[in-house]
C-alpha cells in the first residue's frame, strides 16, 4: 500500500464491515475479505481481518455475555478445531487464484441464500453443530470466512436476535484466537498486516459502538433475509 488513498480505503472498509458486524452479529469477513486481497493480497489480509474480527468479537461479547449458549459454542468449537488446520493448508499451498475462486463461490454462495429470503426448519438434531462447525473452521483458516455455517446452524436452531449474536460472537472469538494463532505460527505476521491492526484499532471501536437496527423482520429466528 503506497498511498493516503489507498489507507483511507482500508480503514473505510474495515469501519463499515465492523458497524454490520456489531448490527448483525457476523458478516465482517464477508464484506471485508474481498475488498482487502485486492488492496493487500491474500497472504497480508487473511491475517489482518482475522485480528480485526477477533478484537470486534471480543468487545462485542463483553457488551452481550448474559446471552451466550456456552454448550452450543463448545460443540461448534470441537468440529471446527479440525477444520481449521485443513483452512490453513489450502491457504499456504494452493495457488492464490484458485483460493480466490473458492472464496468467491463461498460468497456468492452465500449472498445468494440471503437474498433468497429461504425459511429454514428448526432442527433440534444434536449431529448438527459437527458438519457446519467443521466446514466454518475450513473457511476460517483459509479466507477467515466462517460466519456463513454457523449462521445457518443458528437460524436451524431457530434463535432469538440477542442469543443469537451473543452466541455467534462467542464462536467467533474462540475460533478467531485459533486462526489467528496459526496465522502466526505460519508467518502471516507480518509488520505490515500489524501495522494496519494498530491503526485500525480506533476505527473497529466506532464501528462497535455505533448503534444501527436490524432491517424489519430481522429477528435472528427462522430468516434468511439479512
Amino acid at each position: 500500500m503506497n498511498t493516503t488513498g489507498e489507507l483511507v480505503l482500508l480503514l473505510l472498509v474495515i469501519l463499515v464491515s465492523t458497524t454490520l458486524r456489531s448490527a448483525f452479529g457476523f458478516g465482517n469477513a464477508l464484506i471485508a475479505m474481498p475488498l482487502l486481497v485486492l488492496l493487500l493480497g491474500l497472504p497480508s489480509a487473511t491475517p489482518l481481518v482475522a485480528l480485526v474480527g477477533l478484537f470486534t468479537g471480543f468487545l462485542m461479547l463483553v457488551k452481550d455475555w448474559r446471552q451466550l449458549e456456552i454448550k452450543e459454542v463448545f460443540y461448534l468449537l470441537l468440529a471446527s478445531l479440525a477444520g481449521i488446520p485443513v483452512g490453513l493448508y489450502l491457504l499456504v499451498s494452493l495457488p492464490e487464484y484458485l483460493v480466490r475462486g473458492i472464496l468467491g463461490l463461498t460468497l456468492i454462495g452465500f449472498g445468494g441464500f440471503g437474498l433468497a429470503g429461504l425459511k429454514l426448519p428448526v432442527l433440534k438434531g444434536s449431529w448438527l453443530p459437527f458438519p457446519l462447525g467443521f466446514l466454518s473452521g475450513i473457511l476460517g483458516g483459509a479466507y477467515n470466512a466462517n460466519g456463513p455455517p454457523i449462521v445457518i446452524y443458528s437460524l436451524l436452531k431457530g434463535w432469538e436476535k440477542e442469543k443469537f449474536r451473543s452466541t455467534l460472537q462467542g464462536y467467533f472469538l474462540v475460533t478467531g484466537v485459533l486462526a489467528s494463532a496459526g496465522h502466526f505460527l505460519s508467518g502471516l505476521w507480518t509488520r505490515e498486516v500489524l501495522s494496519f491492526f494498530l491503526i485500525s484499532v480506533p476505527v473497529i471501536m466506532i464501528g462497535v459502538l455505533i448503534e444501527i437496527d436490524s432491517p424489519p423482520g430481522f429477528q435472528g429466528q427462522n430468516s434468511a433475509r439479512f
